[in-house]
């Protein structure tokens, strides 16, 4: 991979200050500008020439652009009318702009991102927009099996609590949720600074990839499972689910969900039934 062109600080401010406007903090609007990681980001990705990616929340563009001077096909989805706007501008048709939400509801992806994907093999390369990052990285997972990995910046909080182990006070239904259908790594940590403005909260970039050998579920029920037992996560299992219950080898009801790895919930669902 060649040097990559990608907007400067200087660069972004000036997009949105020529047009009047400024960050919305209500759209968790802190543009990745660190060249750095924005390259890591892409060369983690491992996309080349030809491949689609789906990027979520593009802003100015500048990620976008990096995509697209690597040859990728980039399908990118903006919720903010002024940032979808200023990629109309620059980019034309080089990328397929999908104005609105990223997901329908809660728990589907947007119908215009699936339509303009098309069923195609895609990556998600995104600095996410926080609000959308745990629904939209849960649910590309259980449901999209055409999406080939997902590299995006998030709070380290989020993705922490997705990568984290049984028994870590982070670990949780999404933790297991996304364990059944994928490998999780958390890659490499961002500090405010290599954004703008400057968050608050460190952010972090990971992966997630599908694992091959993932067990077949059913996502809908697995998620209405999970999220009963951690409901009260400190509750032992057999006051939560009455001591009559079949549990599996290795389960014992004085256990607690917090403390049972993905693959032994899955097991105990199946025994309850």
């Amino acid at each position: 991979m060649g040097a990559l062109i990608v907007q400067t600080l200087s660069d972004i401010k000036a997009l949105l200050a020529t047009r009047g406007l400024e960050p919305k903090h209500r759209l968790g609007q802190n543009f990745l500008h660190d060249q750095n990681k924005l390259r890591a980001l892409i060369a983690h990705s491992g996309v080349a020439a030809g491949d689609l990616v789906l990027e979520v929340g593009p802003g100015t563009g500048t990620l976008t652009e990096a995509l697209l001077d690597v040859g990728c096909d980039v399908v990118a989805c903006e919720l903010d009318d002024d940032m979808a706007d200023i990629i109309r501008e620059r980019l034309g048709d080089r990328v397929k702009l999908i104005h609105g939400d990223c997901l329908d509801g809660k728990h589907a992806v947007s119908p215009a991102i699936l339509s303009a994907i098309g069923g195609r093999p895609f990556r998600l390369v995104a600095n996410l927009p926080y609000g959308a990052a745990t629904p939209l990285v849960l649910n590309l997972a259980a449901h999209h099996a055409n999406c080939l990995g997902q590299f995006v910046t998030v709070q380290r909080e989020v993705a922490q609590r997705l990568a984290a182990v049984p028994g870590s006070d982070a670990y949780g239904a999404a933790t297991v949720l996304l364990s059944l259908t994928s490998t999780v790594q958390v890659l490499e940590t961002l500090p405010g600074s290599c954004f703008w403005p400057a968050p608050r909260v460190t952010s972090a970039m990971m992966s997630v990839v599908p694992n091959p050998t993932r067990p077949a579920i059913d996502p809908d029920r697995v998620s209405t499972f999970v999220h009963r037992i951690f409901a009260s996560r400190r509750k032992q299992l057999g006051a939560l689910l009455g001591r009559s219950t079949p549990f599996p080898v290795g389960i014992l009801p004085s256990m607690r969900a917090e403390t049972l790895s993905p693959m032994q919930i899955l097991a105990l669902m199946h025994a309850v039934g």
